[in-house]
């Protein structure tokens, strides 16, 4: 059996929100200079391709227009179904005045010094930054392709310039009678200096943005030829299937793999560093194969807790005299001390799998100088220095062919580039004999690793005389998915992992004296950021105790939070927006009751009210009714959409998801242990966007962390039992 260890990857410092500049990667600024050359041949791969035999011209980094009139734009961004390929045309198609069904996409390769993401410094996709960073960027680039546009009519047409518009894609001079596509004009305005500060729309002048725009992917997705990598095939190209061992940190000792390969199919069996991989002309015979192999796995250095000796293990930490300082004003102690009344509540959250519909996947096409990549890839810098430092290429060797995912929730962008790296390591251990196509089975995708930590939150707080929250205390136990990365120096500062507290460490209620600290776990379990990362477990907890303050003071819910947001304009909006839609304020039906949360994360605002039955210890979500604050809202259909979506997974998740450790092995292996939301189970969902003029800001995550409160509160208004420990099942006291 062929054996083959990787290279140890070096990688940029990076968080989850904030990729530092300092790289080695190199930022990229705003790349609209210069047109490049006229072609007839895609630099990435089309996601509607154009008709055989266009030429088309790149006026910019983002924009390239044929001569049949089509605009395709270069999407720097990873789409895992959250519709960046229909909000970024959308900016383009507003400042170019293009028609909407001209407008195309295709994704960017793996360029960080055109590509990269502004607000982190790489290319990537992530904290829901993708329209927020995009934003002035493409509306620059548009804005100085339609200067080019003009100014090349102008000059054909012998006419000023001032006096040339376009409208829906057509070029006119009114005063003449002339008219024209952009495909007449592309190449003469390819040949001019771009200006380096066009005119941009004024808001009031938008047509597209705003507006119900239908999602670009659709259709492609609707007739199946939209690709993803589980589509991608290659010229003798083979399917992978790796046994990984059952406990994290345990290492191959010894393999038997001759019934394996007595499999008819099988190409090769090649131990590879994170277990052994089955190569063979099918992915059913790969992975049939695979489960013929008798491996010994050497334990010595796994983790061998199972889920409640961890949690035993988070409470010793919460017992701690004093941790690491995230928030500290005022007097704690003495708040205490004079309150009136006191709450305390111990909250505890599990493990969670990302669970996306496409389970990891890659395809790798090694060469002697050059190698390709097929996947979705999320951070494709990331995943450029880490194929670069596995296969001994440079960087610019290294050649990655974005796909659509089926889904991420964060998966995708991985430290370390696991599976992208465990795809390199079978090519490279099979001597780069032919395409290799890996495919994780659902087993691998949830036993493999990469969960959103397990956590433990005490939360302790009080309220003088006149019910006001006069001292709030909040000790976080959980781990970190930097630790032990490269990331960790920078992005965990005096023991202060920002993306644990992130949440915690600013809430927005007046509270005179806080005091927020973190306790992080050594684990050998790997985790990763999930859909809103530390905002999933600190919008629950935040949510929960303030809603226990108004019970203890005797007072509504939401006037008690309205009460304590004199500072917090945004989150007031949509609070109020929320609970008008809902008609608070209106007793409900018998046997009907609600719960209320706000949140922010992302630079986003959601609010919502959960309308919940509570029958014999069974719950059901009637309806959840958000309002949504993210700025500027450039298609309100893909904003709703989002938000139904972060609903559905949120409950799911609050009902019953959870991963457990059982010695070391994770139990849920597959969707009958791991039960995500069920069609029948999702709530009425109703989205509320406020009016804004501010820049847009994300929206794939922000939905997800007020649903949990929402319902947990609606829960305890319906029975009065507080729900302090995820997931819900089996909880509910029956009559």
């Amino acid at each position: 059996m062929r054996k083959w260890m990787s290279s140890a990857v070096t990688e940029p410092r990076v968080t989850r929100r904030r990729f530092l500049a300092a790289t080695g990667f190199g930022a990229a600024g705003l790349v609209v200079g210069c047109a490049e050359r006229s072609t007839t041949e895609s630099t990435a791969d089309a996601k509607t391709a154009a008709e055989p035999g266009v030429e088309s011209t790149d006026l910019n980094a983002f924009i390239r227009i044929g001569n049949d009139d089509m605009v395709t734009v270069i999407v720097k961004h990873l789409d895992k179904g959250q519709g960046v390929t229909t909000g970024l045309p959308t900016i383009v198609a507003e400042e170019l005045d293009a028609d909407w069904s001209q407008m195309r996409t295709e994704f960017a390769p793996a360029d960080a010094k055109r590509y990269a993401n502004l607000l982190f410094g790489i290319q990537g996709t992530g904290g829901s930054t993708a329209i927020a960073n995009s934003w002035m960027q493409l509306r620059t680039a548009a804005a100085t392709a339609r200067d080019l546009l003009l100014r090349a009519a102008a000059e054909q047409w012998q006419v000023p310039a001032g006096e040339v518009t376009i409208d829906a894609g057509r070029v006119q001079h009114a005063a003449s009678g002339r008219e024209s596509g952009f495909g007449a004009l592309v190449s003469a305005a390819g040949q001019l200096t771009p200006i380096e500060k066009p005119t941009l729309k004024r808001p009031g002048d938008f047509k597209l943005i705003g507006t119900r725009q239908g999602r670009m992917d659709s259709d492609s997705k609707t007739d199946g030829s939209a690709r993803f990598t589980i589509d991608i095939t290659r010229p003798g190209m083979r399917y992978a299937s790796v046994a990984h061992p059952p406990k994290f940190g345990a290492t191959v000792a010894k393999v038997d793999d001759s019934a394996a390969r007595a499999v008819e199919g099988v190409v090769d069996v090649a131990e590879i560093p994170r277990g052994v991989a089955v190569v063979a002309d099918s992915f059913w015979t790969a992975k049939k194969a695979r489960d013929l192999l008798v491996i010994e796995w050497d334990e010595t250095k796994a983790e061998q807790r199972g889920t409640d000796q961890l949690m035993a293990d988070f409470r010793a930490l919460a017992d701690a005299d004093e941790a690491p300082v995230a928030r500290k004003d005022g007097d704690v102690a003495a708040a205490f001390g004079a309150a009136s009344r006191t709450i305390e509540h111990e909250f505890e959250l599990p493990y969670l799998a990302h669970a996306t519909m496409e389970p990891m996947d890659c395809v790798v096409e090694l060469g002697e100088d050059r190698c390709d990549i097929w996947t979705g890839s999320q951070i494709q810098t990331l995943d450029q220095g880490a194929a670069a430092a596995a296969t001994g290429l440079p960087p610019s060797s290294i050649n990655i062919h974005t796909q659509f995912a089926g889904g991420s929730f964060g998966r995708r962008a991985v430290p370390d580039s696991d599976f992208v790296v465990e795809a390199i390591d079978i090519a490279k251990a099979t001597e780069g004999a032919y395409p290799v196509k890996l495919i994780w089975t659902r087993e691998n995708d949830m036993a493999a690793g990469r969960y959103r930590p397990i956590g433990i939150h005490r939360v302790r707080a009080a309220i003088d005389e006149a019910g006001r929250p006069s001292a709030w205390q909040h000790r976080i136990v959980t781990h970190s998915f930097m630790v032990g990365t490269p990331f960790e120096s920078s992005s965990i500062v005096d023991g202060i992992d920002s993306s644990a507290v992130e949440g915690a460490a600013n809430l927005p209620y007046t509270v005179d004296n806080i005091h927020v600290d973190l306790q992080l776990a050594r684990v050998d379990v790997p985790v990763l950021w999930w859909r809103s990362v530390g905002h999933t477990h600190n919008g629950w907890v935040t949510e929960v105790m303030i809603d226990q303050l108004a019970h203890a003071a005797g007072e509504d819910p939401v006037a008690y939070r309205l009460g304590l947001l004199e500072n917090h304009p945004r989150h007031r909006g949509v609070l109020e927006l929320a609970t008008a839609k809902a008609d608070w304020s209106t007793p409900t039906p018998e046997g009907l009751f609600r719960g209320v949360a706000v949140h922010e994360s992302f630079g986003s605002f959601v609010a919502q009210v959960a309308e919940v039955r509570v029958d014999d210890g069974r719950l059901k979500v009637e309806r959840v009714v958000a309002a949504v604050d993210c700025g500027v809202a450039i298609n309100p259909d893909v904003i709703a959409a989002q938000v139904e979506g972060a609903i559905g997974m949120g409950l799911g998740a609050f009902m019953r998801e959870a991963v457990h450790l059982d010695d070391g092995v994770v139990r849920e292996q597959n969707f009958h242990m791991y039960r995500p939301l069920r069609i029948n189970e999702m709530p009425k969902v109703e989205v509320h966007i406020v009016a804004s003029d501010e820049a847009p800001t994300g929206i794939g995550e922000p939905g997800l962390p007020p649903l949990a409160p929402a319902v947990t509160n609606a829960v305890f208004a319906a029975t009065g039992q507080v729900i302090t420990r995820l997931p819900l099942a089996n909880q509910l006291s029956k009559a």
